[in-house]
């Protein structure tokens, strides 16, 4: 399926075995350059792909799509800004909304990490959605939770890691404010600082992005859930989300879960990522995920096992 606009999107329309119109969750990836099952040329994150598939299993269709510049869609990924992926996620609503298979009236909205945040901002427009499902969602101004981010990180660097920063008196919260000052101070799409060609734009907005002026706008329903584990999402946000967001409010915080969705023993720590990625999304969090999408489209009773 093809969004179409400037730049077209190439994506995966997935529909249930269930006669239509049914109902159908629009899905929205996190940061950088990810394909349409979230997937990274360095990391294979896959979570998009597998909610798809889950949610078909439940009796409900889904999108997920290439951003611009990625996959099978034209464009330079590092000349988008925040709100160019928030245009791009109103125009595959409308896309999908269109389609003959699919009922309007009963269209969510589920985003991971900035997809989370894109998701929030087009419902914050007024589109017609259903409901939200915000998984590893912020509810912290950008540059706060950047800064935040850097503060938890730190001491899970591995100990040459760590042994180099002190070693050359580097503070990596301050580091991270410092490029911070560097890119704000900034007017391309597409800037260097150090030895990196970053997207500003997007960063500047980003660095500037309130997602709680967002939440207050939002009336749908909501579910939201981030894990304990979580060390680029604040799980505490969650707390914020249920008092912010206008509509009812389901949140889940799930113990052991990463940023990743998958389940993390031990301390919480980016060094565990390569080997959470060869294990599917958590099991039960794609479970809560259809039957919360199963209640709020009136499909009736959860689907078990998924």
């Amino acid at each position: 399926m093809q969004v179409p606009g400037e730049p077209p999107l190439a994506g995966t329309l997935t529909l249930p075995d269930s006669p239509g119109p049914v109902p159908a969750v629009l899905l929205a990836a996190g940061s950088g350059p990810l394909d349409r099952d979230s997937n990274h040329r360095r990391a294979r994150i896959d979570v998009t792909r597998q909610l798809a598939h889950a949610l078909a299993a439940g009796g409900l269709a889904s999108l997920r799509y290439d951003k611009r510049g990625v996959g099978e869609s034209p464009g330079d990924w590092r000349t988008a800004g925040l709100h160019d992926n928030v245009d791009d996620l109103g125009r595959a609503f409308e896309a999908l909304a269109a389609r003959p298979e699919i009922d309007p009236d009963r269209l969510l909205l589920a985003g991971h990490s900035e997809g989370a945040v894109l998701a929030t901002a087009l419902a914050a427009r007024g589109v017609p959605v259903a409901g939200l499902v915000l998984l590893a969602g912020s509810a912290t101004p950008g540059e706060e939770l950047l800064r935040w981010q850097a503060r938890r990180i730190a001491p899970t660097l591995p100990a040459p890691v760590r042994g180099l920063l002190r070693l050359l008196r580097i503070d990596l919260e301050k580091k991270v404010a410092a490029n911070h000052a560097r890119i704000k101070a900034t007017t391309t799409d597409v800037a260097r600082i150090g030895l990196q060609r970053l997207n500003a734009r997007w960063t500047r907005e980003f660095l500037a992005h309130d997602p709680r002026a967002d939440l207050a706008r939002v009336t749908a329903p909501v579910l939201a859930l981030t894990g304990a584990k979580d060390l680029q999402a604040r799980p505490e946000d969650l707390e914020v989300i249920r008092a912010t967001v206008r509509g009812p409010v389901e949140v889940q915080r799930v113990p052991e879960l990463s940023h990743l969705l998958r389940r993390q023993p031990g301390p919480a720590s980016m060094k565990a990522y390569r080997e959470e990625l060869r294990r599917p999304v958590d099991a039960e969090l794609r479970s809560a995920v259809v039957a919360w999408c199963r209640r709020v489209t009136s499909c009736g009773e959860p689907v078990k096992d998924l």
